[in-house]
């Protein structure tokens, strides 16, 4: 019996990424039952060979921008890729060129969202060490962060905004998510007599907006934000990202775009909080970047709304582990149910969860995207207490410090003795370099 031949991309010897493949299978599928076969470009990252020299990029391009349907626009330096958007037979056509090392679907992003502050003991750090994240900065990979008095008074600690959906030059947020991520860890409760106040309230903000007023994005988007953190980070003293976002895991954190880039930041020095995803209760269900193993990988936790926690539990919604690499994860936990942070006037969110809003200054919202910034307001206090410690050390104590809980080789978030670990940590590296150790 003669043996049915594959589809091309089928037998792709690892060129395609398997959400690519997926992609193709599903257009090839449309097209089979339509009348007529349409041109489908579809968005791509093309990650280059290492030895590709200029000649063979510069080919690249200019076969892919040939074709009408297909084109090739924008370079991703810190994977070492460009961008664009290919139709099936362009995609076809360079897989096997001199330049290629893999093509990616750019496929959708979006942010994970489905009595805080006490319950994690921040409150308590501030009151006795006197700290508030001051001089730390955290960049809020999101939709945007919206001017609300809790971040401008008394003085704005929104320093910087870097908008790649729409341009703008002014912080804005039309969805209202970044805003309550940017609240969760660094509101000051100006608004609310100090209730509603996020574990770093004096700590600095940045927006980079990278996804839309829906809360959807690109790989390729949420890449460049990262890339231009890493080329800013100077610039803006940027110590932190969080990331409430992320994608579905299809391949190894070795070979996911998002992932690599992730990683990068971290390694540039940068922290890198990633929210491990909604996809629960189900195992295997952490999303990327948040697959990465050196990155700071944050789980949700239902507090009951108390300050007890006793009857906490890890919330249903929160990804678990392993990864698709077979990695413990998420590596710490956070509050992230019902948490009430910073509202954005005139918002999506507003829309779609009119019975969560509290008050004209305030919304209530679930996920592990606010567990997640909850994790960077606590390390915002960490780094204000020892401002040299590495995106290691900090992971190292949350770590070791998590209180067990859950069943799990990692714990529950435990803010007073982080920041107590960070503050000894300072000063023992103080007294090796003086020489007075014992």
């Amino acid at each position: 019996m003669e043996r049915r031949q594959r589809v091309w991309f089928e037998e792709n010897d690892g060129k395609l990424d398997p959400a690519l493949v997926a992609e193709l299978r599903n257009i090839r599928k449309f097209n089979y039952r339509a009348a007529e076969a349409i041109p489908t470009e579809i968005p791509i990252i093309i990650k280059c060979r290492k030895s590709a020299d200029d000649g063979e990029k510069e080919d690249l391009i200019q076969t892919c921008n040939a074709d009408e349907h297909s084109h090739l626009d924008a370079e991703i330096r810190i994977i070492n890729s460009v961008k664009g958007a290919l139709t099936p037979d362009m995609i076809k056509e360079v897989r096997h060129h001199t330049a290629v090392e893999k093509i990616y679907y750019d496929r959708p992003v979006r942010a994970f969202l489905d009595i805080t502050d006490d319950q994690i003991g921040s409150r308590r750090i501030r009151e006795q060490h006197q700290l508030s994240g001051k001089g730390v900065t955290i960049a809020v990979l999101d939709t945007g962060i919206h001017p609300h008095a809790d971040l401008t008074t008394p003085e704005n600690r929104i320093i910087a905004f870097h908008d790649l959906i729409n341009g703008e030059e002014e912080p804005y947020d039309d969805n209202g998510h970044g805003t309550h991520c940017a609240g969760d860890a660094a509101g000051n409760g100006a608004m609310s007599g100090g209730k509603y106040t996020g574990p770093a309230p004096e700590a600095s903000l940045i927006g980079v907006k990278v996804l839309d007023a829906s809360g959807g994005g690109s790989l390729s988007t949420i890449i460049e934000g990262i890339e231009w953190c890493i080329d800013n980070k100077d610039n803006h003293d940027i110590d932190i990202i969080n990331l409430s976002l992320g994608a579905d895991a299809y391949e190894s954190f070795r070979e996911d775009p998002l992932s690599m880039a992730a990683q990068q930041a971290w390694h540039s020095g940068l922290i890198v909080c990633a929210a491990a995803g909604n996809s629960g209760p189900g195992p295997s269900t952490i999303g990327t970047p948040a697959i990465n193993p050196f990155i700071i990988t944050v789980g949700a936790v239902d507090d009951q709304d108390t300050v007890e926690r006793s009857d906490d539990a890890i919330a249903d919604y929160s990804s678990r582990g392993p990864t698709i690499d077979a990695f413990v994860k998420p590596d710490i936990y956070a509050p992230g149910t019902d948490i009430i942070s910073l509202r954005s006037p005139g918002s999506h969110s507003e829309m779609e969860l009119v019975e969560q809003i509290i008050d004209e200054h305030y919304i209530q919202m679930s996920g592990t995207s606010m567990a997640t910034p909850i994790v960077a307001g606590v390390i915002a206090l960490m780094l204000e207490a020892s401002p040299n410690l590495s995106p290691n050390d900090i992971k190292s104590i949350l770590q070791m410090t998590g209180e067990p809980a859950f069943g799990k080789q990692w714990g529950y978030i435990e803010a007073q003795t982080a920041v107590d670990t960070a503050m000894s940590y300072a000063q023992n590296m103080q007294q090796s370099a003086s020489g007075n150790t014992w």
